[in-house]
């Protein structure tokens, strides 16, 4: 049999050679007379059509039939070759299994989400869009020309919350027993879990009036010259006594004003409306003189961080600032609306700052109350409260409340003053762990010095009030029993 066709020779008596071989004739020696290579080829195939001619009795083979490797022959042995039988393979083992069926089953569940994802957004698309959840509106875009503003946004918290409900119902069906959960119920926790604020479980109420401070603050207001009157309002936090020298009177904000603005400013914080590092745009409508610095940035700066125009609303009483605020919060009615739902019935902007005609109005109660809140949780998170009343302690005019008190002692307030009103409310920490609330309001003929000297004459009767008071222990103890030495018992007093 010819494994290979050799290499085509070059001269012709390497390719008789080569014919010599291939039909079987031995090379003549040297001197025979060699037949040409046709006569050669001739004879070559003679050969072979004599060797393959069946002989008398003998079948024909065919020479294109295939043959089947039963009826192949053993070469020199002239035996039949049975197929090689096929080794069994080997059993996998406990890990390969394990490896393979969690490949199987990953396939799977990619196959299964995506399947679910393309289901859900096909034939349930508007369920996890979000709807208008305030009565009010709340500009969304940075921009308050971008057009996008009014557009529903898609939450993917909702999203993932809604999936987990329906899969739990749909449990609690194939396993018979009442569904603990919905989307709709999940989506109103999440909700609920990342804007309420945690507020504490004793809510300071005024419950009682501090008659001894009543009067003496009252008699302060009658004894400086009888064109200065005062309005002031304080409560002790540890026991909800409060004082209340006419102080539900209403009166012009001033600055003051600011202190409501800036807990609804982080209060839309804490409802995911603002960013603190969102920019706020720096306009002509918004920009006004007197308090601030802001005013003069226009040509420098066209935008400012959210964070940093509240804190310049509070440090510096910046009325640009104030206006930036209350324009990207929805406007003055939104304020309004949101100071009646804090129960500040006598608060209320009725013009921007810096409204030197006192057409915003509020009262010491109003403001002291929503600072007791303030402090209480029950407004804000914690997080935006601490955050707030750290701003409040860095305000820069510490000529009214702050002189009352003694070194050691803190206080996170705003001021205001439009000339013919002065005022200053604030949260005071004392040395003894006491802590009071405290709003007072002034009117005086325009910049008269006398209003600013009585308000710090009542901060400093308050202080000294409230450090007579040994502040209670903490409620979440008991308070420490006194040990009786032995011997007869002693009298008590009533």
């Amino acid at each position: 049999m010819i494994t290979s066709m050799p290499r085509r020779p070059k001269s012709r008596r390497a390719q008789r050679r080569n014919l010599r071989v291939i039909s079987g004739i031995s090379t003549p020696p040297i001197g025979a007379t060699v037949p040409e290579v046709g006569e050669q080829a001739d004879a070559s195939i003679e050969t072979d059509q004599k060797q393959s001619s069946p002989k008398p009795g003998e079948t024909k083979v065919n020479p294109l039939k295939v043959v089947s490797s039963t009826e192949v022959k053993s070469v020199g042995k002239g035996k039949n070759v049975s197929p090689r039988p096929r080794k069994p393979s080997k059993p996998l083992s406990w890990w390969q299994k394990s490896l393979l069926t969690s490949v199987r089953l990953g396939i799977v569940g990619i196959g299964i989400g995506a399947i679910a994802g393309t289901a859900i957004t096909t034939f349930s698309p508007t369920k996890f869009i979000q709807g208008d959840q305030d009565d009010a509106p709340l500009a969304t875009a940075k921009d308050p020309h971008q057009a996008q503003a009014d557009q529903p946004a898609i939450y993917p918290q909702k999203v993932l919350a809604s999936i987990a409900g329906w899969v739990t119902t749909e449990t609690d069906k194939l396993r018979g027993t009442p569904a603990t959960a919905t989307p709709e119920t999940a989506e109103n926790q999440e909700t609920t879990a990342a804007s309420a604020p945690t507020a504490d479980s004793n809510q300071v109420k005024p419950i009682q009036e501090d008659q001894a401070l009543t009067q003496k603050l009252t008699a302060l207001g009658t004894s400086k010259a009888p064109a200065i009157n005062s309005y002031s309002y304080f409560i002790d936090v540890d026991n909800g006594q409060f004082a209340n020298a006419k102080g539900d009177t209403q009166l012009p904000a001033a600055s003051t004003i600011k202190i409501p603005v800036a807990i609804a400013f982080f209060e839309a914080v804490d409802q995911g409306k603002i960013q603190l590092h969102e920019e706020l745009p720096l306009t002509e409508d918004v920009i006004v003189g007197e308090a601030g610095t802001m005013q003069y940035d226009v040509g420098k700066r066209s935008s400012y961080p959210a964070l940093e125009v509240v804190t310049k609303m509070i440090v510096i009483s910046d009325n640009t600032a104030t206006n930036m605020l209350i324009k990207r919060l929805g406007g003055k009615e939104f304020l309004n609306q949101r100071f009646q739902a804090w129960q500040m019935p006598q608060t209320k902007i009725n013009n921007y700052l810096p409204d030197l005609e006192g057409t915003n109005t509020t009262s010491p109660q109003n403001l002291a109350l929503l600072l007791v809140k303030l402090q209480g949780g029950e407004l804000l998170s914690l997080k935006s409260r601490d955050r707030l009343l750290n701003i409040m302690q860095q305000t820069k005019t510490r000529t009214l409340l702050p002189q009352g008190l003694e070194p050691n002692a803190q206080i996170a307030h705003k001021t205001g003053d439009i000339g013919t009103v002065i005022g200053d409310a604030g949260i005071v920490d004392m040395p003894n762990g006491k802590r009071y609330v405290g709003a007072v309001l002034a009117t005086r003929p325009h910049n008269d010095v006398a209003g600013r000297s009585l308000i710090q004459d009542i901060s400093r009767t308050a202080y000294q009030h409230y450090k007579g008071i040994t502040p209670p222990a903490n409620p979440s103890q008991p308070p420490a029993k006194k040990e009786t030495p032995p011997g007869p018992p002693a009298a008590q007093s009533n």
